[in-house]
């Protein structure tokens, strides 16, 4: 088996477990009014909570996020490993189904093939919880405090707005002090 098709393969068993082990908690500020137009393009990872579905990035994580019909939005993560490979998973976004009204800030992503689509455990949740900059920096969570990323447009981010950014996730009931750098 090939390596995409064997990290597909894995994003979506995490994916589902992921949406599994998520609450309907709603609690967690997000970004008011969010241009998901703007939010769209490259996100380069700065730091992130330790996840399974991610255990073997090493370096170079990336996502590019493609707006598509009727709100949905095109998701390809991507990150080397350990061996110097690059691994691709594709997944596609929506807006949350949880939380109303419906809120461009609270998004669900799926990465299990689209015959589970109906599956609502298929979908985990991405909360833009803060943009900063002219949509430079992103901090982005879950509202049961398991997942959490600092993504920024340029590779090399400004330090400062990454801990800042993460202050807040501490402010917000987020275990900070498990977050990895990314390389």
């Amino acid at each position: 088996m090939n390596t995409i098709v064997k990290y597909t393969v894995v994003a979506g068993a995490a994916a589902w477990l992921l949406a599994g082990c998520a609450t309907s908690r709603t609690d967690l500020p997000t970004v008011a009014n969010v241009d998901l137009e703007r939010y769209a393009g490259t996100w380069y990872e700065q730091a992130r909570l330790p996840n399974k579905f991610q255990d073997d990035c090493v370096g170079d994580v990336k996502a590019e996020y493609t707006l598509r019909a009727m709100n949905t939005i095109r998701v390809v993560n991507q990150c080397r490993t350990e061996d110097g490979s690059i691994k691709t998973a594709e997944a596609v976004g929506r807006l949350s189904r949880k939380v109303t009204p419906r809120d461009p800030a609270r998004l669900q992503v799926r990465f299990a093939p689209d015959w589970l689509a109906w599956a609502s455990a298929a979908w985990g949740d991405y909360w833009i919880m803060r943009v900063e900059g002219d949509y430079e920096y992103s901090l982005v969570g879950t509202p049961d405090r398991k997942y959490l990323w600092v993504l920024s447009r340029q590779q090399q981010a400004d330090p400062m707005v990454v801990q800042r950014l993460l202050d807040y996730a501490e402010t917000q009931g987020f275990d900070t002090d498990q977050v990895l750098a990314t390389r």
